[in-house]
Parts: structure tokens; sequence; C-alpha cells
């Protein structure tokens, strides 16, 4: 798993350190590392590293530190390094003075460099870049690399509440941040530094695509249909007969068991996957051993009862889009269950559950709801937040939002019900469906890494498998 540390946690690992190591000693460990990446940078993106221009956007903190010395480092490596400090009786002292001495500048203005490095604010800033730090952001065309977080962004909530630094690049030093899971449009690429800091497991984590090719159910030499996992999926209406097809192609998608149909539009969700098995009502429904419900169901009487119905078996549930419209009028319908429950709210609906934007802190708000009403919750998003009333939070950076796209998270639920029918407990079936489903997303959109197009729901569904295929090749590589 890549893990994600607070703020807290990262200053706690760095406290026997810079207790025992000489003064300076994990300064210059980052900026040694910090100038190794730009390196790298300037020979990709212009093919040299002597005579090339480097430019520091320089605060009064430990990442401003940072950012002189790495100057100091790569103007002893030919580059023209030019320091504009923000605050210049608080710049770090040691810094300055190793920047000058390798024949770096100060300059009042960013000029015309091939990069920028941002080291304006460090780990323990908050709120939105101050106006002149803004206006000096918003002066840069060069690429920035970003010295450690993305000044302006939060570290701990990766919330954007005002001017903040949008990076190429991100150098993290020592351990990742939740800001690297939860930001990353902001963030861009992110290079870890390892600068020797021992710390416990993290609160937040994301499972890596070899982790989830790994796990991915495969029939066995001695499956048959019933034994790899069969979902019931009640979606669907006369107004929406779309969400039932797309969240049932979801579930084929995901397993070769066998997925269960219930619900008014049988005869369009079997026109589309024959392989589906269709009944008029849960009583006849059959055997299974995961419920998805609430995809295009409406919000009426009916929907109410259907919800609740399959809410009072014994069995894992799934709930997602009109299912959680019901939820948020009658929570006690989902309070107290013993199974495993699994809500799978976008933002909007989240605000409805909870009566809260959970924009400020993503990964907090939906570890509240998860606690308060004893679920699972998946919380959509690019980077989709999912946590379970244990508190145990992992998160999927979908690196784009090909994905925002109508029928989108019918496919998910669909996806992620199959999952669940296996036997996976919760949290790991939501997290593997997310990564999953924000893969196909990214085939069906480009090439796996650009995005090329926007699509539709359906191209995504047609490249669910593709994406099981790639995550399972990704085990064989050990990615």
């Amino acid at each position: 798993m890549r893990e994600f540390h607070t703020v807290d946690r990262v200053r706690a690992a760095e406290a026997p350190l810079l207790a025992t190591l000489p003064e300076g000693t994990l300064m210059r460990r980052a900026a040694h590392g910090l100038a190794g990446v730009v390196t790298a940078e300037l020979r990709l993106r212009t093919g040299g590293v002597a005579g090339r221009s480097v430019a520091l956007l320089v605060g009064s903190g430990d990442n401003g530190g940072d950012a002189l010395w790495a100057g100091a480092m790569l103007r002893r490596r030919g580059v023209a390094v030019t320091a504009v400090l923000l605050d210049p009786p608080r710049a770090h002292v040691a810094g300055l003075a190793a920047l000058r001495a390798a024949g770096g500048r100060v300059a009042a203005e960013v000029g015309e460099p091939d990069l920028v490095l941002d080291g304006i604010v460090g780990i323990s800033g908050r709120g939105p870049l101050r106006p002149a730090a803004a206006a000096l952001v918003a002066s840069v065309d060069a690429p920035i690399v970003a010295v450690d977080l993305p000044s302006g962004v939060d570290p701990d909530t990766g919330a954007v509440t005002g001017p903040a630094v949008t990076a190429a690049v991100t150098v993290a030093f020592g351990a990742l941040k939740p800001v690297h899971a939860l930001a990353g449009s902001s963030c861009g690429r992110i290079e870890l530094i390892d600068i020797g800091l021992d710390l416990p497991a993290a609160d937040l984590a994301a499972l890596t695509p070899a982790e989830v090719g790994e796990r991915w159910p495969l029939p066995g030499a001695v499956d048959d249909k019933y034994s790899q996992g069969v979902v019931g999926v009640v979606a669907g209406s006369s107004g929406y007969p779309g969400a039932a097809v797309l969240s049932c192609g979801g579930a084929v998608a995901a397993t070769s068991g066998m997925v269960r149909y219930v619900g008014s539009v049988a005869s369009e969700v079997l026109a589309r996957w024959p392989e589906v098995v269709a009944a008029d009502d849960l009583a006849s429904a059959g055997r299974v051993q995961a419920w998805v419900v609430g995809p295009g169901i409406g919000t009426d009487r009916g929907a109410h009862a259907l919800v609740r119905d399959v809410l009072a078996t014994d069995l894992p549930v799934l709930v997602d889009a009109d299912g959680l419209t019901v939820l948020a009028s009658d929570p006690a319908l989902v309070r107290g269950r013993t199974a495993p429950t699994l809500l799978t709210p976008h933002a909007g609906e989240f605000e409805r559950l909870t009566g809260v934007d959970p924009a400020d802190d993503r990964v907090g708000r939906t570890r509240d709801l998860a606690a308060q009403w004893g679920v699972t919750v998946l919380l959509k998003g690019r980077a989709t937040v999912i946590a379970g009333p244990d508190g145990r939070a992992l998160v999927n950076d979908a690196a784009g939002s090909a994905a925002a796209t109508a029928g989108s998270g019918d496919v998910l639920s669909g996806v992620v019900g199959a999952l669940l029918s296996t036997g996976l407990g919760a949290t790991t079936a939501a997290a593997m469906g997310a990564r999953a489903h924000s893969l196909a997303a990214a085939l069906a959109a480009g090439d796996g890494t650009e995005v090329v197009a926007p699509i539709s729901a359906g191209e995504l569904l047609s490249q669910v498998r593709a994406s099981i295929r790639v995550l399972r090749a990704q085990t064989v590589l050990g990615m």
C-alpha cells in the first residue's frame, strides 16, 4: 500500500532525527533529492542542465530553506539560479548563504526561467496564498516544481480555498501526505525523497495497482457460477432504464459468476445482457450473496419499500443514487444493520445525507458519516475516499476526471456490488472497484495516461474488463 501521513505524524517522526543529527542534515538531505528531481526535469523538458535557468520562490519556512539549498546544488551543476524572497528578513539564513556562495543571485522578479521551485509555504502552512505570493505565482509561465506540497493547498485535507500553486511536479520529503492523495490536480507528478523517517502505520492509504490485480477474484479449478459470487441488482424504472442496464453491465463485467436483476425494466436489461437472470420481485429473485439497490429506482413509496426490504436482509448491501435519497429521508433504514452496508454518494448526495458539504475535509467528513451510521462510505470524486466505521480509510486518485459523466456511478455500483458478493470486505471491495472503474475511464478516454476525448458511461463500461486485465498484469510486473 501507499501510505499518507498527517503533518503531526511527520513532525513527530522528524523530532528524534532533528535532536540527534547535526544541524541542517535533514534539510540538506531533502534539498539533495529535490535538486536531483529538478535536474532530471530540466533534462526531460530542455534536453540539458548546464546553462538552463531556475527561479526559486522562497518563503520564510523550512520549504524556503529546502529550495535555497537545492538552488545552491543546482548552481554547482551549471544552472543559473535566481531566488525571489517573499519575506527577506525571515529567509533561511544558511540556505541563502549557501546559494550566494555558489553564485546564485536574489532578484525581485521571476524572469523567464526554464523551471520554478515553489518554496513559499511548508507543511505547517494553512489557507490560501497571501496576495503578494498569489501575484507572484500568477506571473509564472514556466512549469512549477513544488517543494513538499503546492503552496496554498492544505497538507492534511487537500482543500483549496483560494489562490494556490498548481505544480507540474511535487517533491515530497520523508513521507507522502494526504495532500498528495487528495489534490492530485494541484500536485502533478509526485516524487518521494527518503530522508530517513521512521513512521508508524498511516490512517490513510491507497491500494497499489498490483494489490488490486492480485486480489481480484478469478475462477478457480473447482468454481462454478454460484461459488464465484452472485450479486442482485435492484435498479432502473420506466424513466431511467439505463441505470439498470449500466449497473447490471458493471456487475457482469466485474465477475464471471452470476448477476440477478430485480426491477421493472427487465426487457431492457436482458436485451443488452442476456446472461443476467431477471425476476419480478425480491421474493422470487433466488439466492444472492450481496445486493445493489438504488440506481434509477425513483424516490416514491415503492422505491422506499425496495430499499427497506433489501436492507432488511442479512446480506452485504450497496446503496447508491436514488437509494441514498431514500436513506436521507429515513436513516433508520440503515442504522443498526449488522451486515456490511456500503453507501456510494457523490458530494451532493453526501450533503443530502448529512447536511454538510464534504469539500473542506473529504476524508474527515467521510469518516464521520461512516462512524455515525455504522456503515462504509465511498465518497466519489477525482480522489475517491472510502472509510469504514472503524476509521480505516483508503483513497483512489483517478488522475483525471474522465469518469465524470452521466451513468458512470451506475457502472461503479455494479462493479463494487459484484466484488462484495465474492466475500471481500466493503472497504476493500470499494477501493478495488474504484481503481478498476477509474482505469476503465482512462482507457476509454485515451491511452490510459492521457485523455484525448470525452467519454460516455457506455464507453467506460466497455473498458472494465480491459482495466481488470491491466491490473492483473501489474501483479506480474510487481507495480
